[in-house]
């Protein structure tokens, strides 16, 4: 079975939805890390004092044939058309341990009617 890593960085107010989707879309669950990040857009400020948006990244770990409907969930839910939405991005894992009970889940999903 070939896996994919979907890496999605999050506004932290949008992060239960886009799992949700995410879920629904096939995916297993996620694992989510608080963050905080820069982009082309100026932070505000306060008094000096910076007014940074909390970011979460999301790793979601799915079967490759998942990936475009997970990750066509994660832009629908998470308004990645707007900017300073979101950015989601997948990348190939060579080798995975500690899948067994979703393989029955992938397998599920990915099966035709």
């Amino acid at each position: 079975m070939n896996f994919k890593l979907i890496i999605a960085m999050v506004k932290t107010g949008d992060t239960d939805r886009i799992v949700a989707a995410a879920k629904a879309a096939g995916g297993t669950g996620a694992t989510i890390i608080p963050a905080r990040g820069t982009g082309i857009h100026e932070a505000k400020t306060f008094f000096g004092l910076s007014l940074e948006a909390q970011t979460d990244v999301v790793l979601f770990v799915v079967f490759e044939t998942l990936v475009d409907a997970v990750m066509g969930a994660i832009y629908e839910s998470g308004r990645f058309k707007e900017p300073g939405t979101g950015i989601a991005v997948s990348v190939s894992i060579e080798k995975a341990l500690g899948l067994e009970s979703q393989v029955g889940h992938f397998r599920r999903m990915t099966r035709k009617p």
